[in-house]
Parts: structure tokens; sequence; C-alpha cells
């Protein structure tokens, strides 16, 4: 709608995890190194945590991006968790492209095994990538260690990475988990933006969706951030809505005005600004909204 208007070549704040628009951070490029490290190295288990909004999965999809596989590296993803999903080992193998269909729950755990003996004698590191592991509970990561339970005499044949909301730091902690948490080698906890990153954020999407990097006044970013509490997901709906907002406005800038006028209706909708498991930025949200 307004990509003409603002001279884009396409929306810069959808919501989709597009790894060509992700910012790295500090903290962001210090996890994909972690993970990278954690692919080449073979290490034990890594583990990735952060508050929802703050660009898991889209650094997941970076990595797949830019992972080597020619050289025979496996690859499996599963992103849809949910502990209602029954059996993890059909999950795996079908991450994996393994038939899964009409087996019993030994016969999947034999044919993974030979499947990971068989990439280990070829050479073929195995991955496994678990997003939102925390949906997984107790039972489904219990699984997920028993099904990685075979190690050569230097080697782990199967690396799992486990991806997820800071729920999932409290389910490792559980006792019934520690034989998987003494496998952890790589844990790494994501934080939401600060400020100054915010305000390199929106030019950094901006610039990558090619409009302009001051689009967004001072005063609009450090709104936007403070409504925000620095999660990129929610910077990225309200720096959306603003660009509607300014286009029917026919503002070539988005202003504090503009931004003010969206926290406001998004108050008056009952919708939070902040994101409601934080809290802070509901609040901060109606104060801005409100010209406080």
């Amino acid at each position: 709608m307004y990509e003409s208007f603002y001279n884009l070549k396409e929306r810069p704040f959808q919501l989709l995890p597009d790894p060509s628009f992700l910012y790295m951070s500090k903290r962001h490029n210090t996890a994909l190194t972690l993970l990278q490290y954690a692919i080449q190295n073979r290490q034990g288990f890594t583990v990735i945590t952060g508050e929802v909004g703050c660009g898991k999965t889209t650094l997941v999809n970076r990595l797949l991006d830019e992972v080597d596989t020619t050289s025979g590296l496996k690859i499996g993803l599963i992103n849809f968790t949910h502990n209602s999903f029954g059996e993890m080992a059909e999950w795996i193998c079908m991450a994996f492209g393994l038939d899964y269909k009409g087996k019993s729950k030994v016969e999947l755990y034999d044919d993974f095994v030979q499947y990971l003996i068989r990439e280990y004698a070829a050479g073929h590191p195995v991955v496994l990538i678990v997003d939102e592991a925390q949906n997984m509970g107790v039972k489904g990561l219990e699984e997920v260690r028993m099904l990685s339970n075979v190690n050569a005499q230097k080697d782990y044949l199967l690396h799992l990475i486990l991806v997820g909301q800071p729920e999932l730091g409290e389910l490792l902690r559980k006792p019934e988990l520690r034989q998987l948490t003494q496998r952890v080698s790589v844990a790494y906890n994501l934080t939401p933006f600060k400020p100054a990153e915010v305000a390199a954020y929106i030019r950094h999407r901006m610039t990558i969706a090619g409009g302009r990097t001051d689009t967004f006044s001072v005063d609009a970013i450090r709104l936007i951030a403070a409504a925000s509490d620095g999660i990129p997901r929610l910077v990225n709906t309200l720096c959306d809505l603003c660009l509607v907002y300014g286009f029917s406005e026919g503002h070539e800038q988005i202003e504090g005005a503009t931004v003010r006028s969206v926290l406001r209706d998004r108050v008056r909708m009952g919708l939070p600004v902040g994101g409601g498991r934080i809290g802070k930025g509901s609040v901060e949200g109606a104060k801005v909204a409100s010209g406080r």
C-alpha cells in the first residue's frame, strides 16, 4: 500500500522471520557465531533462549541460509512443537526424510540410530534443530535425549540445538532433565534491543527495503523504542502501522505525533503495546499515547 509513496522495494517491517532483514546486533552476532561454532566443532547440545519476538527463528533461518551443506552436513528442523504431538521419534524421522509411518517406537528408534551411524561413517555431521522447544515439555525433551543417546568414542553422532522462550531455561533446570542439561555445551540468551539498537534496527530495515534512513524521525524512534520494550517483533508492528498512518496523511517523514496516534488507537482497542509477558511496554505505551 505505502511502498511506492516511501520509495520502498518491499515492506520493511513484515512479521515473517525473513533472514535477509536480520539486524545483527552484538548479541545476535554472538548467538549466530556460537551456533556456527557448535555445528562446526560437533559440540554437545546447544540452547538458545530469548523473549517472544526477539528474533530467534529469524536467527535460525539465517543459520540455515549460511551453513555449508556441500560437506554432507545433515540438518533436520522441527519448528511446530507442541506437547500434544505425541511421539517425538516420528517428528525427528520426518525432519530427516526417514520413513516413519506405521512403525513402532522401537523401530523408529532403531531406524534413526542406524541413520546416525551411517552418516557418521560417511563423515556427515547430523544436526537437529528444535524451535519453540519449550512446548515439548519434560517428556518430549527426554525423548529427544534418548534418541540422541548414541555416541562414538570421541564424537556425538547427533548435535541438538534447542531454541525457545525463557520457559525453556526453566524447564531444563528440572531434576528430571539433568542428563540432558549435563550435555549442554553452548547456552546463550537473546535480550531485547537497547534504544540505540532500536534506532539502528529501524534504519537497517528501511535501507534493506530501499527506503530513506531518516524516514522515522529521532522523536518517533524514541517513542517506538519506549513503547516496544525493544522487542523486534513489536518494533515491526509499530513501524508498519506508522507507515500506513503516515501514508494516509501524506507525511513523507514519520514524526512523534504519528507514533502517538498509533499507540493511542491500540490502547483504545485494548491491544497490548509492549507485550503481555513483559508488561512494562503496555504501561509505557499508554503514557506515550496520552502525551505524558
